[in-house]
């Protein structure tokens, strides 16, 4: 589409940018990245450009990532079959061994060379470094899958500070050694709200908060925290939309500004959001001021 524009069109989609640019320079996005748009090798490359973009106007981009899948994948490998709780990966001694493995070596430093490949400078960390995230033992059930008591963030605002992109795989540890899986999304606004950001974009498989689950054109393009905890009471968020959607309600608690939940299999989703009046999928936000 962008080829077909002649060059003072190409000049004037930049200009309308501007105010948008503005906006954001020098402020924290978290991005929680992570689903299909992970999993698709070309929405990925898309991802690691809008990102080296939006850090090379300024922008103090933080990208906390998953890997869901490719830890189902090489444990299947290993012969040792997946099993989740509520949504939540059971997690025994060998299988957070797995998961380090795939999260802080493999996906993290995969990242880490496609953002540097496309023109950034990017560093790679797990919660564990600098013991960024503290966690303990969230369920008995569950094995080594933790629940956040700390984060320190000093890691995090060094690297900023220093002008790179800070790559967070989304491990935790305690003062006795165990490692411990984290919820992508919980880590995600932990560390936002422990930077303070702007924003976090959540970027998920659906395009946002829908009325009807069935019908993306019921989305809810913005929404505040007392009307997302409505569409509980309602029953219009269910099922998987349910932590991500508390998640959205404890960063702003925590001091994020606002935080979008919004499809990542669109290409260029997060420019979208951040450099468009429209934006994308669905904005949460503290109460409005009377």
């Amino acid at each position: 589409m962008v080829d077909s524009l002649s060059n003072a069109e190409r000049a004037e989609v930049i200009t309308q940018a501007l105010p948008y640019i503005k906006k954001y320079t020098g402020k924290v996005v978290v991005v929680k990245y992570g689903g299909n748009a992970m999993i698709n090798e070309q929405l990925k490359q898309q991802v690691m450009e809008d990102i080296v973009l939006l850090w090379l106007i300024g922008v103090k981009i933080v990208l906390v990532h998953g890997g869901g899948p490719e830890i189902s994948e090489l444990m299947k490998k290993l012969g040792k079959e997946a099993k989740f709780v509520d949504g939540l990966r059971v997690t025994d001694k060998e299988t957070v061994d797995i998961v380090q493995m795939v999260l802080a070596g493999k996906v993290n430093k995969t990242l880490v060379n496609m953002l540097e490949m496309k023109g950034g400078r990017a560093v790679g960390l797990s919660g564990m470094d600098g013991r960024l995230i503290e966690a303990e033992i969230k369920d008995e059930k569950l094995g080594y899958v933790g629940e956040i008591t700390k984060i320190h963030i000093k890691p995090v605002t060094d690297l900023l500070e220093k002008d790179y992109i800070p790559v967070i795989s989304t491990l935790g540890c305690d003062k006795q050694g165990n490692t411990y899986n984290i919820n992508g999304d919980t880590a995600a606004a932990n560390i936002a709200g422990a930077l303070g950001a702007e924003k976090l974009i959540m970027m998920t498989d659906i395009d946002g908060i829908l009325r009807d689950k069935d019908d993306p054109s019921t989305l809810i393009p913005e929404i505040t925290i007392n009307e997302a905890n409505k569409l509980y009471e309602d029953g219009i968020v269910t099922g998987g939309m349910i932590p991500k959607v508390e998640c959205c309600i404890d960063a702003i608690h925590k001091g994020v500004k606002n935080v979008v939940i919004l499809d990542g299999r669109v290409p260029h989703s997060i420019l979208m959001e951040l450099l468009t009046d429209e934006g994308a999928g669905t904005m949460v936000t503290g109460e409005k001021k009377k």
